[in-house]
């Protein structure tokens, strides 16, 4: 009550200054009535509800858009998963199909060592092609473009010229980069497809970069007329690599897939009436049209709020001659409403996108499911907002608020040396540790370690190193784990630990932390009490610029 006095408490010098303010005093019928409307500002729905009756639209809304937004999620993951999971298989069933002796090799580790071998994997890719649709399980044709198949091509990589010799210590190389390549048509002969047949094409192992080897090949998804979908046609734009970029006589041998979808030209599904299709449609229209509403319910309650923040500040000026402070003016601001406003853009994007790709007119999934799933979980999270209107539950939104600012500055200087380990650990420990091969890959095993995962494996794989790297990766490794583990996370965890004990003390003493809820505390009135009702809000007060200082 002591900070509530002093605020109320003006000096007569004060009060001169305030020329036709001084008239008021400061528990007059005008201040009360703001302080009334400040009250009504930061109240919950429900005490809204009891205070005019005002039905809690925004929250009924939220409500309602949580329900249909994860539906739409729902319904549109298990849909991205047929695709995801159909692409899948179908990588799989490539790399089966046309790498000779395939077992499900992880693909790093799938490689070549001798000419002979590389010359039969380059036969038998093209022999397999060529007998693809009696070799194949998977419904799998031929992609034609007007009217004509499109070839299988044979590429080989290579230096303009270059000469080497090891033994004499001595090379001369043109490092200029050439390609060739040769066209093989579906159901030519086998003996016509072969290499030998093409006087031109060799492999100069000296000069060989690469063999590339590309074809594509379409087919149907069958699986989602199971789930009353519409099945959708692939196009796959296979290329079968052979690396021989390091000269280290291993060559590498990988399979990438390009994916295309598009409507299937002409279609037939018996018993469909694509009734489903025009009800997934107008479900997403109405999530659209439902975020939209949000959208400016929320924008006009941040407008508000900056308006009011405004007045205040004019008002505090007034009658304290003191200057509303930065975070005061931040309490005007609902930091959950511009959550929504962004869930609601990310969620009518998304939804958009989903039309278009129902529709056939688009066929990116993945940034559709990013739209969605983002939206969706900031819904979710936009629920702590209505929890946090009771005590027991608003703890963790004031800690979290409250340790922010400690925690970020905490971070960039723990991220400093994070960085430092991380240059040094890709650097040093880069060629001999898989972990440590590239930068992105350093930062995930360092922050592994930290969480105490795969520690044993990180260790155990330099054992077999010089003496050397072994001593500075034990040297590198205790002392991050002990740094990062022992200290930085403990002091991490106390920073949370003693703004949340502060925070518990706050609310058991009920002491207001700002000077806006310092003055609104003055405000006895329940929200029930009837002093709250439209009619009763004054008409003029120091609501403005103009009013106060005209």
């Amino acid at each position: 009550m002591e900070d509530s006095e002093q605020l109320l408490a003006t000096r007569p010098e004060e009060r001169r200054s305030n020329g036709p303010w001084s008239a008021r005093t400061l528990d007059s019928k005008a201040v009360e009535d703001f302080r009334r409307r400040l009250k009504y500002f930061f109240m919950s729905p429900c005490e809204k509800y009891r205070a005019r009756g005002r039905k809690p639209w925004k929250l009924m809304l939220q409500i309602f858009k949580i329900v249909i937004i994860t539906a739409q999620l729902i319904s549109f993951g298990l849909s991205n998963e047929m695709m995801v999971t159909f692409k899948d298989g179908n990588l799989m069933t490539f790399r089966h199909i046309f790498l000779k002796g395939y077992k499900g090799q992880w693909m790093g580790s799938y490689a070549l060592y001798t000419k002979t071998d590389l010359y039969e994997h380059i036969h038998y890719i093209i022999d397999t092609y060529a007998n693809l649709q009696s070799v194949a399980v998977a419904n799998l044709a031929y992609e034609r473009v007007d009217g004509q198949y499109s070839p299988l091509s044979v590429c080989q990589v290579f230096y303009r010229n270059i000469s080497i010799d090891p033994a004499n210590d001595s090379f001369n190389i043109d490092p200029h980069v050439h390609k060739d390549c040769i066209y093989i048509y579906p159901f030519q002969s086998v003996d016509n497809s072969s290499l030998s047949a093409h006087a031109n094409f060799s492999l100069d192992f000296k000069r060989l970069l690469s063999v590339n080897i590309y074809f594509n090949l379409k087919t149907i998804n069958l699986q989602t007329v199971q789930h009353q979908e519409l099945p959708d046609c692939y196009n796959f734009q296979i290329m079968i690599i052979f690396d021989n970029r390091a000269h280290s006589g291993k060559i590498k041998v990988d399979v990438e897939n390009q994916v295309t979808l598009y409507e299937c030209r002409d279609w037939n599904v018996e018993g469909s009436s694509g009734n489903k299709d025009w009800l997934l449609l107008l479900f997403d229209s109405v999530v659209i049209f439902a975020c939209f509403i949000s959208l400016i319910l929320c924008t006009r309650s941040i407008i508000n709020g900056i308006n009011l923040q405004f007045e205040f500040s004019v008002f505090f000026h007034t009658y304290y001659n003191k200057s509303v402070s930065w975070s005061d003016r931040m309490e005007f601001v609902n930091g959950w409403y511009l959550l929504v406003i962004v869930s609601d853009t990310l969620t009518m994007a998304g939804s958009v996108m989903k039309i278009g790709i129902q529709t056939k007119f688009l066929t990116n999934y993945d940034v559709c499911s990013i739209l969605l799933g983002t939206a969706t979980m900031l819904v979710w999270v936009g629920v702590i907002r209505y929890l946090g209107f009771f005590k027991k539950y608003n703890i963790l939104i004031l800690t979290l608020r409250a340790a922010l600012p400690n925690v970020m500055r905490f971070c960039c200087c723990a991220t400093m040396i994070y960085l430092g380990y991380c240059f040094c650990g890709w650097i040093v420990l880069g060629p001999y540790h898989d972990k440590f091969r590239t930068f992105d890959k350093v930062t995930e095993c360092l922050f592994s370690l930290i969480n105490g995962d795969d520690m044993f494996s990180t260790f155990v794989i330099m054992r077999d190193k010089s003496y050397a790297m072994w001593l500075f990766s034990q040297l590198y490794l205790y002392s991050f784990i002990s740094l990062f583990i022992y200290m930085v996370l403990s002091l991490f965890i106390a920073l949370i630990t003693d703004t949340y004990e502060t925070i518990k003390y706050q609310q058991q003493d009920k002491e207001p932390v700002s000077e806006v809820q310092a003055f609104i505390a003055e405000c006895r009135h329940q929200p029930q009490s009837g002093r709250y009702q439209r009619d009763e809000e004054p008409s003029t007060c120091c609501l403005s610029t103009c009013a106060c200082f005209g």
